[in-house]
């Protein structure tokens, strides 16, 4: 899938997520078979967050990563889940309602004022410099029209020595699991997509969005450029999702 200019991809982007917005996070569970909750327990552990710490989740989609956050950790100071889908984070404002009625951070405060939600565009994000002890996103970096642009937003909010933590889908590797993978991505995902979400369009775009998107060497490169220092990354799931660490 190709696009003329920046603004079509990113017109097709918000466009795309607000229409599978109600069947997003079971399409999440169904494509990773589960697997996408202990990667977003992993990616929270090793952001390291301080007591009374902040996050930013940025493309933070239903809320996943956020909720991630705060359960592992429900005294951080405020969490923020920002997005520029805003029928993406409706659907996680009404889980997260839900999730909290009548509950408590075990101070007497009520959790749901940790988490704040915020409209927002990666390449300019409405936030302070050295906001965040931490900046995280989930299937983010294939989807936006500068990674360069993204990184650098995202390590400009973030204090120092705060970490940035990146998961996403690299381009598979050209070997044989590597086309196994494209074989399932491409074939199986658009039409179980297409059955439950009755949008096979978009998840015709996501696998083709990872073939078009960096190997995750590259993507190291590219955040050290941004000042991001000790930079890592993990494979996880048969080497087909990668998370990604650095610190400012």
């Amino acid at each position: 899938m190709t696009f003329q200019s920046s603004s079509e991809k990113d017109r097709y982007v918000n466009n795309m997520f607000a229409r599978i917005a109600h069947r997003y996070d079971v399409m999440n569970r169904i494509m990773t078979v589960g697997q996408d909750r202990r990667w977003r327990k992993l990616l929270i552990q090793q952001a390291q967050l301080p007591p009374n710490g902040t996050l930013l989740d940025i493309a933070t989609g239903t809320g996943d990563i956020a909720f991630e956050a705060l359960r592992q950790q429900p005294h951080l100071n405020q969490v923020v889940g920002a997005d520029f889908t805003l029928p993406m984070m409706q659907v996680g404002q009404h889980r997260w309602a839900r999730k909290n009625i009548h509950s408590t951070s075990g101070n007497g405060q009520d959790i749901t004022t940790r988490l704040g939600w915020s409209g927002a565009d990666t390449l300019h994000l409405p936030f302070p410099d050295n906001s965040f002890d931490a900046v995280t996103s989930g299937f983010l970096m294939r989807n936006v029209t500068s990674v360069s642009q993204a990184l650098q937003e995202q390590v400009r909010v973030c204090k120092p020595r705060g970490r940035v933590l990146i998961l996403e889908i690299p381009r598979p590797p050209d070997n044989l699991f590597g086309s196994l993978f494209r074989l399932y991505f491409h074939n199986v995902v658009p039409v179980v997509g297409g059955i439950i979400s009755g949008q096979r369009d978009a998840y015709t775009y996501l696998p083709a969005s990872a073939d078009a998107f960096i190997r995750p060497d590259d993507l190291a490169v590219e955040m050290k450029k941004a000042g991001l220092d000790d930079v890592r990354y993990q494979m996880l799931m048969l080497n087909t999702v990668a998370l990604h660490v650095g610190v400012k």
